[in-house]
């Protein structure tokens, strides 16, 4: 049996057994991008912005891709926590 998929914003499936996922989202170039951080349990999602060119970051939040990766599994991660040992 395969398991049905959920499509959030990104068309992006997520296996309907997984609570979190991060997905990545490309730029305008392989310079730019996002990682958005999904809830299965229909939270909002939350999305790291990065862009490896300082010239062109139109935020000072805008941060590095490898910050923005670390910032987004950091998330998962507690989220995941929260899950597996809840209060």
């Amino acid at each position: 049996m395969v398991p049905r998929r959920r499509f959030f914003g990104s068309n992006s499936p997520m296996a309907e057994g997984d609570p979190i996922r991060i997905i990545p989202h490309r730029g305008v170039d392989d310079d730019s991008g996002s990682f958005e951080v999904c809830f299965a349990d229909g939270r909002k999602s939350v999305r790291f912005y990065w862009d490896n060119l300082v010239s062109r970051r139109l935020s000072p939040n805008t941060l590095t891709r490898d910050q923005a990766i670390e910032k987004a599994t950091a998330l998962a991660r507690a989220e995941i926590d929260k899950l597996n040992n809840p209060e």
